[in-house]
């Protein structure tokens, strides 16, 4: 234990004022983790800005000691992780923790000033979000160097994988869950095991009794998302446990499954939603001729280079020689500047709109991408089926994702059995 820090929280105390013969409570510490601490007072504001949060995302209904009791659970978590990211030499100066949330505030359409203005306005202190983003991204880079950087899936993993659901009715089903885990611990008693699955009971009876899932989730879960509600977001069958995959399938929408037991403990999965969504996207099949500005070329003279074969094209003469002649663009070049069939992201968005807005045989006016000058014709739309052509890397980014999300869990378990935590005021 660190003896100054120590010595410096004991003596904190809120000063009075002259005005004011009642003195405040002292703050204290409360949870005591390897070589840090967490107060009263840190605790305080943590539950103050998840509260807002969740009243911003309508989860507010929880009662407040099941709040702080998870949010301090989190501190710790994110405690034990810091900890472990300081002893990697993992950091995050100001410069990048600003470019951070700027990118944050551009992702919401404000500027930074803005985006600080509308985090203040909603009651949440922008200093603390400020510190909690760069602690977040710590924690971020961390998982990533032990957990997610050691995740390989090989091409036998893949085909199996292919093979596994190619007979699969739900291999494209996208399920909409939330998720409560009554953990266990890693090295967990027969005892520890059947207080988990009477806690995960419980859980499921109040469930049949109408309580909302999101709230217990908040109170009882161990999982990740717990302050979200328990929300996993979409996901594909795929991307999920069979564990999950199996306690939902038969469920409709709005029904919560019976606890189900795993390695980590026992979840509760509660199904917002599913759909069975083909792979079904809009392909353009289009060919272009591209003018590089260069020293010798400006801008101008390629726009005006371009307008002059346009003109020639619409005056009869072949496209495909013209690219030949003409064009910048050596793939295409040698195709008389066929580009071949072409889906949702394959080009530049500038690119992309241009060849969605024209039709068949409709050659566009010049237009600049990063690339250059283009002048471009659509030679047939089509519905296609990329189910096939993207089955393999649906796979690998199925397999890696449940690998990360399985990973992850066990880590965080691990290196929280192994941390020294000792709770100082358990009634905090």
């Amino acid at each position: 234990m660190n003896i100054t820090r120590l010595i410096y929280f004991l003596s904190l105390t809120v000063a009075t004022t002259l005005s004011h013969a009642a003195i405040k409570p002292l703050d204290h510490i409360i949870v005591v983790v390897n070589d840090d601490v967490i107060t009263y007072a840190m605790l305080e504001d943590r539950v103050k800005d998840f509260h807002k949060q969740l009243e911003l995302s309508q989860l507010s209904r929880i009662e407040p000691e099941a709040l702080k009791k998870q949010v301090l659970e989190r501190m710790i978590r994110d405690t034990i992780q810091i900890q472990r990211a300081k002893l990697f030499g993992i950091t995050v100066d100001d410069l990048m923790l600003n470019r951070m949330l700027e990118q944050l505030a551009k992702s919401n359409k404000m500027s930074l000033e803005m985006f600080r203005d509308t985090i203040e306005s909603e009651g949440i202190n922008y200093t603390r979000f400020r510190e909690q983003t760069r602690d977040e991204i710590i924690i971020k880079q961390l998982q990533e160097r032990i957990v997610v950087s050691k995740i390989n899936v090989s091409d036998q993993e893949i085909q199996q994988f292919i093979e596994q659901n190619e007979s699969s009715d739900s291999s494209d089903v996208t399920y909409h869950l939330r998720h409560i885990l009554i953990a266990t611990p890693e090295s967990a008693t027969p005892e520890d095991i059947d207080k988990a699955k009477e806690q995960a009971d419980f859980v499921y009876k109040r469930l049949a009794q109408g309580s909302k899932f999101e709230d217990l989730a908040i109170k009882e879960s161990s999982g990740r998302n717990a302050l979200k509600g328990g929300d996993l977001g979409e996901r594909k069958a795929n991307e999920l446990p069979q564990l999950f995959v199996d306690a939902v399938k038969d469920l409709s929408s709005g029904e919560s499954s019976k606890p189900v037991k795993s390695a980590s403990g026992f979840h509760l999965l509660h199904l917002i939603s599913s759909s069975n969504d083909q792979l079904m996207v809009k392909q353009t099949h289009a060919r272009h001729i591209l003018i590089r500005p260069n020293d010798e070329v400006s801008d101008d003279q390629a726009r005006e280079t371009l307008l002059k074969v346009k003109q020639e094209i619409e005056d009869g003469k072949s496209f495909a020689e013209l690219a030949s002649e003409y064009s910048d663009d050596p793939g295409s070049k040698i195709k008389g500047g066929d580009l071949g069939w072409a889906g949702p992201g394959d080009f530049t968005p500038v690119f992309e709109n241009v060849s969605n807005s024209l039709s068949i045989g409709q050659i566009s006016e010049p237009f600049k991408t990063q690339f250059g000058w283009h002048i471009l014709e659509v030679l047939a739309h089509r519905d296609h089926d990329q189910t096939k052509t993207n089955k393999q890397n649906r796979a690998r980014n199925a397999i890696q994702k449940r690998k990360i999300d399985e990973e992850l869990r066990l880590w965080l378990r691990r290196i929280r059995d192994e941390a020294y935590v000792e709770f100082i005021d358990e009634e905090a």
